[in-house]
This record gives C-alpha cells, structure tokens and sequence, in this order.
C-alpha cells in the first residue's frame, strides 16, 4: 500500500508505541571492506580525505553508499559525545550498501545501531569538469524515526532526470540517542552536547560534503541543503548554529521550522521521566543501558524528543535570531502544505487524535493568557467540518503554517530572501487532502508512490532543482516541463506573495488570497513554539 510506510511512521511518532525493536548494539565502527582482490574502477573511485570510496553504477547513475563521515561511530563511551571529526585515511573501501540506521522503533528503516554516521552520495555519470550544484537532504521523522536507507530516498530516478546536480542523503543520531538533556545530572558536566547531538552530526556531515564534494564532481560553494518535516527544522536550525553556515549558502525547508524545538525545561523533564522509567540516577547508569531498552523507555514522549534551545547550540529564542538577521545571507525556498494535521490525525484514528488534541490544548493553555486562550477557542468555533476537522486545522496552523509564514516574515524583514510556497494538491485518499509530507514522492520522483499529474510533479521538481542551481526557482517557458513559465516572486511583507502549488494552475497569489495562517488567532502560537 502506498501509504503504509507512512502510517507505521506517524503511528510510533504520535502515539508513543512501543514496538519490538530490532537490536540496537554497539557495533563496529570500521569503514566499508576493502575491494576484494585490490581490483578498482577508476571510474567509480572518489578519494576523500578519510578514503578512497567506490561506487556502483545502475542506469548511469552512480552511487555511492554508506560513507562515514566522523573519525569514530558514536558508541561505546563516545555514546552522548559530539561526533568525532574525520580524519585522513588512505585505505579503498568499498561503499555498495547503506549504513545503519539511527536507533528507533522497528518497521521504519532496515537495520539500526548506534553506528549510524553514514551519508550517500548520487551522481549522473559524465565527463564534465564543470562543478555541480549540490542538494544535502536531511531527512525527517520528528527527530525520532526515519533514516537515509529508506526506499522513498533513493535518489536514483531525481538524478537520472536531472543529472546536472549532485545529491547527498546525511543520517545523524535521533530520540534518545541525539537529543537527550544530561547536564542537569550529577555527571553530566561531560555531556555538554547532549541535548543537540543530532544537530551537531549534521553539522559535521555537511563540513565533510565541503571538503570532499569536488571529487564528485560536485561545487563546494554552492550547497543547497534540503528537508522536509524535522529535516526541513533541522536546515532552518542549521543556519543558526555557530560556523555552519560555511558549508551552504541556500535552504529548502518543507513544511519545518525552528517552532519545532523544546526548551531547557521541557528536555530536563523528558530526561527525567525516562530515567525514572528505567530506575537510573547518573549518566554512568544509563550508559549501562541497551540502546534498545532506553529507545524503548523513550517512546511515550516520542513528540517531545526534540532539539534544544539550550542557549549554547541553539539560540535561545530562534525566531527572534532570524529577525535579527542571523542568517539574512541565506537564500530559502521554503513552504508548508494546506492540511499538514491531517496526516497525524489519521495516522492515530480520529477518537485518538481528539484525547491526544485536549491534552496537548490543556498542558498549552496552561502557560497562556485568558485573551489567548479566548482567541484560540475563536479560531476553533470558526472551522468547519467533522469533530475532528477543528483541532486538526488548528494544529496545522500552530505547527506548521504559521511557523512558515514568521519565517517568511523575519527573513524579509531582516534583509534576506525567502521563497515561500502553498502546497494545495489532494492526495486521493479523501480525508488526506493536501497532508504533510505528501509532496515527498513527487521531488524525490517516485511516479509508483503518487497518483498525482506526471506533468505537475516534473515542474515542481524543476524549481526545487532550478533553485539549488541558481538560487531563484522561477522557470522560462523552455525550461518548464508543461510550457509555461513559472515566475516566482521573493517574499515581501507587504503584499505576502506566495507561490500555490495547484496540480492544474502553479501560479503566485497574495497571502490574503489564499488564507495561508489566520494572522489574529493563530499567528501569535508561534512564540509558544511547539503549541
């Protein structure tokens, strides 16, 4: 089924389940074996800094799997460590298969283990010495699921129709393992990074596609990093943390932003909660601990997993450092779909989502003012549709769209550019419509995983990658898939003019036009962050 993959995601994500997990052991951390024999095609080998990586070719693409990009996997006494930078390595190594994935719940990538610091590399093969645009995807799965091993991220099909740029797929530590506050703890003075370890994987995955990327045939200078869900808040987040903007100058952000991040506060009571679960007091008895069982302990606060704004890392307000102008010289794409909610409340069944809704409403309204919570329960009386339908709308606008819209809003203000899109195509599962991450079959150019118009899907893929090469996704009427041409205005704060992603008219519109956020009861959740 289509979407199974999908709901089995949503299902461990929204619902905490504890599923079986498949062992999450410390395993070696050695490269991938030399070629047998010592026979190399020259064709197929890269020298990096930290190897000579062979790849294989399928249709004229080649691809490169499984690569580390850290000097030592995370396990062992480096579990809870910053990644440890690369170092040089003469050795051949062959990179055939994926590695593993981060540690989570069985069912969603095919392997896992602590030893999970790998990225893949996609390229068309020519003979061309001009250097290549490059598009870095960090995937999502709400920083506690996903993984680069997935079918849906194979990038094969992208590149073999756009062989003029070059993809990376870049996996970094999750759930437990990558975001767990510890410095609260009487030993956790030696975790001080604990809290933003997956962040920082990333960080150092993207310093190695700067340093190695030209032996792909790949440009340096002009990296686009790319994602989607927590993947697309990672590149937002990305562009906050100290020096690693050096190694990208463009972000496309799909339906993420920096409203998907916890405070000090909540991170130090998700720590506390799965201590408690598994009777540890230190770090030294958690590291005593089976990545499996502290996955397991992890899963009910499976939503509050996220990175931290520690005040180190991360700033502590994230959207104020945007409207301040902390990454102005950072060019976005970036967007959200018009029903993003209604992924997740299907996923948990509609009786499911409303208790999950009145919870989170109530932990929420908590920390807010009587005229806000007044404004909120305004907003809910105005929607329309099944029970369901009201709390849903609300959590796409607090989550998602009017996170994206502040974003749009802060970059423009503070002098950046920013190209924001509204994503409006239904899927043909009705209650779906225009759901999060239904976009993601379409710009990796899986035709088999959507029904939605082929013409349509091309000409959306072609100003994802027109974007990347040039920093401006608006296409001529040639370069257009379906003969027309696709002119996209930057954001302004004016006339708030978005590009609407309609299967049958792609075309730009005010905001007003199409109601993106309700600007008077629902924009203002953004400073709680995660409503």
């Amino acid at each position: 089924m289509k979407y199974e993959l999908k709901w089995m995601l949503a299902a461990i994500l929204i619902c905490g389940t504890t599923a079986v997990l498949t062992s999450c052991s410390d395993q070696s951390d050695n490269p991938a074996p030399q070629p047998e024999g010592g026979i190399v095609d020259n064709d197929l080998a890269v020298k990096c800094i930290n190897g000579t990586f062979i790849g294989k070719k399928t249709d004229n693409v080649i691809i490169y799997k499984g690569i580390p990009f850290v000097g030592q996997q995370p396990v062992g006494n480096l579990r809870w460590k910053a990644p440890v930078e690369y170092t040089a390595d003469n050795g051949v190594y062959e990179a055939f298969e994926y590695g593993k994935g981060a540690c989570q719940a069985e069912g969603v990538v095919p392997s896992m283990g602590e030893d999970c610091l790998y990225l893949n590399v996609w390229k068309a093969e020519d003979k061309s010495d001009e250097k290549k645009p490059v598009m870095v995807w960090i995937h999502g799965g709400a920083f506690v699921g996903g993984g680069t091993g997935m079918d849906l991220f194979d990038c094969t099909n992208l590149i073999k129709e756009n062989p003029d740029v070059i993809v990376v797929t870049v996996a970094y530590r999750l759930g437990v393992m990558g975001f767990l506050h510890l410095s609260h703890l009487a030993d956790g003075k030696d975790y001080p990074d604990a809290q933003n370890l997956g962040l920082l994987d990333q960080k150092m995955a993207l310093k190695w596609v700067h340093e190695n990327i030209e032996g792909f045939g790949g440009d340096p200078d002009n990296v686009t990093i790319w994602g989607e869900s927590a993947g697309s808040a990672s590149c937002t987040l990305q562009a906050l943390i100290d020096g690693s903007q050096n190694y990208f100058q463009k972000i496309i952000a799909q339906s993420g932003s920096p409203a998907v991040t916890r405070s000090t506060e909540e991170a130090i009571a998700c720590t506390d909660g799965i201590m408690k679960a598994l009777d540890c007091k230190t770090v030294a008895d958690l590291l005593k601990v089976d990545a499996k069982k502290l996955v397991e302990a992890a899963s009910p606060y499976a939503l509050n997993t996220f990175p931290e704004r520690d005040g180190k890392i991360l700033p502590l307000e994230p959207h104020t450092a945007y409207a301040n102008g902390a990454a102005k010289d950072i060019t976005f794409l970036q967007g959200c779909n018009k029903d993003e909610f209604n992924f997740f409340a299907l996923a948990m069944g509609t009786d499911g989502f409303m208790a999950w809704a009145a919870d989170r409403k109530a932990k929420k309204f908590a920390q807010m003012t009587e005229d806000e919570i007044a404004l909120v329960n305004s907003y809910l009386a105005d929607q329309q549709g099944e029970n369901w339908e009201p709390d849903c709308r609300l959590f796409s606008q607090s989550w998602f769209l009017a996170p994206c819209m502040r974003m749009s809003e802060n970059q423009t203000n503070a002098g950046g550019k920013s190209y924001t899109y509204f994503y409006r195509v239904e899927a043909s599962e009705p209650k779906l419509k225009a759901a999060h991450g239904e976009e993601l079959p379409i710009v990796f150019c899986h035709p088999d995983q959507t029904d939605i118009d082929p013409t349509f899907c091309k000409t959306m893929r072609k100003m994802w990658v027109q974007f990347a090469k040039t920093g401006n996704p608006s296409l001529t009427a040639d370069q257009s898939p379906d003969g027309k041409a696709k002119e996209w205005p930057l954001y302004d704060t004016t006339d708030k003019k978005v590009m609407v992603l309609d299967v049958n008219d792609i075309h730009p519109a005010k905001e007003s036009e199409v109601k993106i956020v309700d600007w008077n009861k629902s924009y203002f959740l953004t400073k709680y962050y995660m409503f």
